[in-house]
């Protein structure tokens, strides 16, 4: 067992980076490297954990929703109105109907069974639109209108709606169902009732989970301070959160997933601080989660049942997104803000099948349901088909379709890449500014270039420097850099080839009559610089924004 996860991560990680090298989604890689190991072709991953796949996806996908919990902006939630609503409603209805009656045509299926199907197919994938989204608002694309988080919102209802159809659907086509007056299509009649508030409690006690534990939360790790790093507040909340699913699966009367999903909302109203500590923890979670998500989703594709359904499949695939999902989004877009554009935008942003494919596509051929090899092959064949698309296609066609606006920093991890310049002459304040420039680096986890520009012809001095540079900065990437010319411009030159965030320099240098003025190379720098500026004078920091 041991051996297959070593397996599964180094294999799923590298491919996956191999990958998205060559310009494609690393879950493509990810995915084939499950293949690969599977049953299907070499058989390397041990039983043990292939039986563990649902529980381990379970967590990946809680990991998931409580990321996008995190980055829910409840102002752009409530400019968009009803369409957050009608996204998680409409398309997702629409499809799972189109899926069915091409199913009856197709497969001859009958309607029950088609709309199982459709139920399968036309859940969206948090696994893939929850960090395309993300990624979306830290770059700002879409986000004035809240077009990312009416997305996210939207794919978490969907999935409510339609696991409560599916599961009604699979009791009456297992022979489980209530009786009941029958109708035309052989759905009982007390089942059509209690849909309706079937789904309204799985929503409002799924949010009001979400509230409860949020609060209790924010006792126990912000006012009450149980724990002492943001470590042990991801490891609290992930626990926490996976409660809620574990629930949800015993007492089925809520949504676990969507309490999971309120509870990272709520956060942010409730504890703003607590908030940005646990979006970082949970980024790092999916690191490692995403890796068993995809790769045991591979491992778990029928390639011999694939084969025999691909033409069919990709038909009823085409016709559920095209054609029914399509009619969902013009509905649920009627009436808003959104140019055609942004309407045109939810072909990729809105279509990704992957994790809910994968956690109930084989249930109905568990259950001996007449058609559960088709089902369970087409539900492989849309995420391996969607799942890469949509990876793609969304970060491709969001600058294309999509206004770039401000980012709110306070909703989600703006991950850049932060280099700061340290410029240093070969006085004693060197070190200072050296040691300030380091203290920032190992804060943010930054790059430091070390300038030094020659004014006298000491090659000893020089090498005497990048020594000191080399010690102080041992366990930072850094790069030494020693040219000529003017002081104040080419340190401005440099920084903005090298695109640093900030300079550290020192107020005085060892000229004598630098003691008068702030001195001339600092006061320079200060007046002609894009970027802050950070002055190291005597252990002490003083800091100006030259802008």
């Amino acid at each position: 067992m041991l051996e297959s996860i070593v397996w599964i991560l180094l294999a799923g990680f590298f491919v996956g980076q191999i990958t998205r090298r060559l310009k494609a989604p690393a879950l493509v890689g990810m995915v084939l490297v499950g293949i690969i190991l599977g049953p299907q072709v070499t058989d390397t991953i041990s039983p043990d954990v292939l039986a563990a796949s649902a529980p381990l996806r379970a967590i990946a996908v809680m990991i998931i929703l409580m990321k996008a919990g995190l980055g829910l902006d409840r102002e752009k939630l409530l400019q968009q109105g009803t369409v957050a609503l009608r996204l998680g409603f409409l398309p997702a209805a629409c499809e799972a109907v189109f899926i069915a009656l091409a199913a009856m045509w197709i497969f001859k299926f009958d309607f029950p069974t088609g709309l199982l199907l459709g139920c399968i197919i036309g859940a969206e994938s948090p696994a893939v639109i929850v960090p395309a989204m993300l990624r979306l608002k830290s770059l700002g694309w879409g986000v004035t209108k809240g077009i990312p988080d009416a997305i996210l919102t939207g794919s978490a209802l969907s999935d409510v709606l339609l696991l409560l159809v599916f599961n009604l659907l699979l009791s009456f086509l297992a022979q489980e169902a209530d009786g009941g007056v029958t109708l035309p299509f052989g759905i009982t009649l007390s089942a059509i009732q209690l849909l309706p508030l079937q789904i309204i409690c799985q929503i409002l006690i799924g949010v009001i989970l979400g509230l409860v534990t949020a609060r209790l939360l924010v006792v126990l790790l912000a006012k009450q301070n149980w724990t002492q790093n943001s470590v042990q507040d991801t490891l609290v909340t992930a626990n926490f959160a996976l409660l809620l699913v574990v629930l949800a699966e015993k007492f089925p009367f809520f949504s676990g997933y969507l309490a999971v999903m309120a509870t990272g909302f709520f956060l942010i109203e409730l504890d703003p601080p607590l908030a940005r500590r646990l979006r970082s923890g949970f980024d790092s979670l999916w690191i490692v989660a995403e890796i068993f998500l995809f790769v045991l989703l591979g491992a778990s594709i029928q390639l011999q049942v694939l084969e025999q359904t691909l033409l069919p499949g990709l038909l009823i695939i085409v016709v559920g997104t095209l054609m029914g999902r399509a009619l969902g989004w013009y509905l649920s877009t009627l009436g808003s803000n959104w140019n055609w554009r942004e309407r045109l935008f939810l072909l990729p942003g809105n279509s990704a099948k992957a994790t809910v494919q994968a956690a109930i596509g084989a249930i109905p051929l568990a259950q001996g349901i007449q058609g559960g090899e088709t089902i369970l092959a087409i539900a492989a064949l849309s995420i391996l088909v969607t799942a890469p698309l949509g990876a793609w296609a969304i970060p491709t066609f969001a600058p294309k379709l999509l206004e770039r606006g401000e980012v709110d920093p306070t909703k989600v991890a703006i991950a850049r890449r932060i280099v700061i310049l340290a410029a240093v002459d070969t006085s004693p304040l060197a070190s200072q500014v050296l040691i300030k420039a380091a203290d920032l680096a190992r804060r943010s986890d930054a790059e430091v270039i070390v300038l030094h520009i020659i004014r006298t012809n000491d090659p000893h001095a020089v090498e005497y420097l990048r020594e000191k540079a080399q010690r102080l900065l041992a366990d930072i990437r850094h790069k030494f850099i020693a040219i000529t010319g003017s002081i104040p411009e080419e340190i401005i030159r440099v920084a903005q080839d090298y695109e640093v965030t900030d300079i550290v320099i020192g107020k005085r240098g060892h000229q004598p009559w630098d003691e008068v003025l702030v001195g001339s190379v600092s006061q320079a720098v200060l007046e002609i610089s894009p970027v802050p500026v950070i002055l190291v004078e005597d252990e002490r920091i003083s800091v100006r924004d030259s802008k």
